[in-house]
């Protein structure tokens, strides 16, 4: 890891990285992509160290308060956050000037903060989002090596759910011919279901890949199913977008029990919800754009 002084830190939208890469070691991430132009190894994290002195000055600059995401491209909750804090700290600005809060993560760790959490969403709203892959707890440690389990991930949202936290899950990605059963597609929905989640974030049943990301994808396809790298090269060439076959009806299982469920599931209701700022003490609400 390595130190960096960054000229700013929250997008146009609202949203903020903290640190640049990642150490989680998922087999599919986008974030590996060349066209992000990382000019580090992906492994040797960015740690933006001014970002809580720059966060502060852009929120006293805010002419209304709005949601603060989190996480888009690297998972705020990396493994040195335990020591770094960065996050603690920005989620201290936050919470202090009244802002809202959403995080997308896929680490247990998000619990530490868990007091922050609960004061921000007393005041405002702050929603915790976990991906969701597989059920599969050995498949699990192939794809996403180096963080919690699904299981451990369940838990997480049971004790949000409990603690009064909304949560959304991403199922993405669903790997062709690797995790893209109905089996696993219904055993996900089921811990989103009893985690009582708000919304479910699905773009299709499937995985992108462009260059940077493709590679590292096909090495450890290499290493852990043998012959499907072949496969994905005779099924789709160099797609960017690499639909399952059997996408029509994983969306169909999909729609359907989201909807008997009453969980949001279209994108664009999902992200409505999470860009919508919530002042619980006048009631007011406003969104983000």
């Amino acid at each position: 890891m390595h130190d960096k002084e960054v000229k700013g830190i929250l997008s146009a939208k609202n949203g903020m990285n903290l640190y640049r890469g990642c150490t989680h070691g998922c087999i599919y991430c986008d974030s590996r992509s060349r066209c992000y132009q990382m000019d580090h190894d992906f492994e040797d994290v960015e740690i933006k160290r001014n970002a809580p002195e720059l966060l502060e000055a852009a929120l006293r600059r805010k002419r209304r308060r709005c949601m603060i995401t989190t996480g888009s491209m690297c998972d705020p909750y990396l493994p040195l956050e335990k020591k770094e804090k960065l996050t603690r700290c920005c989620l201290e600005l936050i919470d202090s000037y009244g802002f809202g809060f959403s995080v997308i993560t896929k680490s247990h760790l998000v619990l530490r903060d868990l007091d922050l959490l609960k004061r921000i969403n007393r005041k405002t709203k702050c929603v915790v989002q976990m991906t969701l892959t597989t059920v599969d707890e050995d498949l699990c440690r192939v794809l996403e090596p180096k963080v919690c389990t699904t299981a451990k991930r369940a838990e997480v949202l049971n004790i949000l759910r409990d603690e009064g936290i909304p949560t959304v899950v991403w199922l993405s990605p669903i790997l062709p011919f690797i995790n893209d059963t109905e089996a696993n597609l219904r055993g996900i929905l089921n811990r989103c279901f009893e985690a009582k989640v708000k919304g479910v974030i699905c773009f299709g049943m499937g995985v992108t890949l462009r260059e940077g990301d493709r590679e590292y994808f096909y090495k450890k396809l290499d290493e852990h199913f043998p012959g499907m790298k072949q496969r994905y090269i005779e099924t789709f060439g160099n797609r960017y977008s690499c639909d399952s076959p059997n996408q029509t009806n994983l969306m169909k299982i999909f729609r359907e029990q989201c909807q008997r469920q009453g969980v949001l599931h279209s994108p664009d209701a999902v992200f409505t919800y999470l860009n919508e700022f919530e002042d619980k003490q006048s009631g007011e609400q406003m969104t983000l754009f």
